[in-house]
């Protein structure tokens, strides 16, 4: 048996590979292959940077002009006749759910729950707004859909530990 057989008829099974070979005689170099679990290991981190960023933005860009009661926050709430108590609810609000991103029995609830506020912000933004900024939530949106769908296995152990059960 030459080395080449011996090497592949002793080789464990792998995963489906997907290889970007290069044309017959190109000269261009074989990318490696890459692997099913390659490929949702990335999907993974890429959804966690998504939600890291989200949180981000929640945290610093959002709640906190609102928690710091900047003038720009304070003006935008007042018009609204909802004063300064709507704007640190909404606040904490937004910050609750930027850490709940965060938590990973919470993300996929955070996400649902951060979409609900947006949809209250998109309508806030058309109503009261003239529309103005009505596209920020409904953009914010689809990340958080993403980031619910993604997570929803985590539900159910949400509701385990939220009945006291293992």
């Amino acid at each position: 048996m030459s080395e080449t057989t011996a090497s592949v008829a002793g080789a464990a099974p792998t995963a489906p590979t997907a290889s970007l070979a290069s044309p017959a005689g190109s000269g261009a170099a074989v990318a490696e292959p890459v692997t099913v679990t390659a490929r949702r290991r990335r999907a993974r981190m890429a959804l966690r940077g998504l939600q890291v960023l989200l949180a981000l933005f929640y945290a610093i860009a959002s709640a906190l002009p609102k928690l710091i009661a900047l003038p720009a926050a304070v003006e935008a709430f007042d018009q609204l006749g909802w004063g300064t108590a709507g704007m640190y609810i909404v606040g904490a609000l937004e910050l609750a759910g930027a850490v709940a991103l965060l938590v990973p029995v919470l993300q996929s609830v955070a996400a649902i729950a951060l979409s609900g506020l947006m949809v209250g912000a998109f309508v806030v933004q058309l109503t009261a707004f003239d529309g103005e900024n009505a596209a920020t939530p409904l953009v914010l949106i689809v990340p958080l859909a993403l980031i619910a769908w993604a997570r929803r296995d985590r539900n159910a152990e949400l509701l385990r530990l939220v009945r006291g059960g293992k």
